[in-house]
């Protein structure tokens, strides 16, 4: 199979869909991140151009570390909208991939760019299979399965279709975000006041990065109360959050015990998966 995961900036598709994305690898199947800004707004010191182009760095370890394809295009960070223009370059970018399966954000969400590039994968989604528009690219024959990645929204609320067993990823997980060096132990600290909380030394600065430290003792109450913004807790929450989902999937013994989770919903205007397909689509 094929599977897009398209995101607003450098770093929504490792987050929300790292885990997913190594499985499918590891099971042969081709890979690629969009993502549809360049990533120059996201820094407090360096210029733009120095941001963007040390993100595309960083983009690039994620890739080798994923055995994934990679993708930035040159749109300014919060900049982003749902044009005709970028909607026909959307288009004939997934036509030229032709997913199976695309993974995108939710057209509601405290960011601009995010919504904008939920609504861009909307607007194409049909267009996908019609012919007169943008020609020079065959179309489809039939429109990919389409899925959310998770947010906490509320208005309206985030479903869990799918949600899968990521602690086999959890390293992974982690060293994605370790990679990502200018965002997680630069700019998002000193969004959130905390800059002066980094540790230097790399060892010390990866277990910061990590935060709460979750076993096989920490109960769902505890994670979802956690105030921690380590990246540990943030991962852990998709499996308390979906219990659940995870407990009818993979069974009581097996579901209650899973410490990290991602989480997908179905879009309507893709291809609506049958059961048949959720296990072929999803086999792990």
């Amino acid at each position: 199979m094929k599977i897009l995961m398209i995101g607003a900036h450098q770093d929504d598709n490792e987050f929300r869909c790292g885990a997913i994305a190594h499985k499918y690898v590891k099971l042969g199947h081709e890979v690629k991140f969009l993502s549809m800004c360049n990533g120059n707004g996201g820094h407090h010191k360096m210029t733009p151009e120095e941001t963007s182009k040390r993100r595309y760095g960083e983009s690039k370890a994620v890739e080798k570390l994923l055995g994934i394809t990679y993708d930035v295009w040159d749109i300014d960070d919060c900049t982003l909208m749902a044009d005709l223009e970028t909607r026909f370059k959307l288009v004939r970018y997934i036509r030229e991939f032709a997913p199976d399966i695309v993974i995108a954000h939710r057209p509601n969400d405290y960011h601009a760019d995010h919504r904008a590039s939920g609504q861009l994968v909307q607007d194409a989604s049909y267009l996908l299979i019609v012919p007169h528009t943008c020609p020079e690219v065959p179309a489809m024959k039939e429109m990919p399965v389409i899925l959310y990645n998770e947010d906490s929204f509320k208005n309206p609320a985030f479903s869990g279709d799918i949600v899968i067993d990521a602690d086999d990823e959890i390293d992974t997980k982690l060293t994605i975000a370790d990679l990502n060096v200018s965002q997680v132990y630069e700019w998002l600290p000193y969004t959130h006041g905390e800059e002066d909380q980094v540790p230097e030394n790399p060892k010390e600065r990866f277990e910061w990065l990590k935060g709460m430290n979750i076993t096989s003792e920490t109960t769902d109450e505890e994670i979802m109360a956690s105030k921690s913004k380590g990246y540990a807790v943030r991962f852990a929450k998709t499996a308390a959050r979906f219990r659940k989902e995870l407990i009818e999937k993979y069974g009581e013994e097996r579901g209650s015990k899973i410490r990290y989770a991602e989480a997908f919903e179905v879009c309507e205007y893709g291809t609506q998966l049958t059961e048949e397909m959720k296990k072929e689509y999803f086999p792990f």
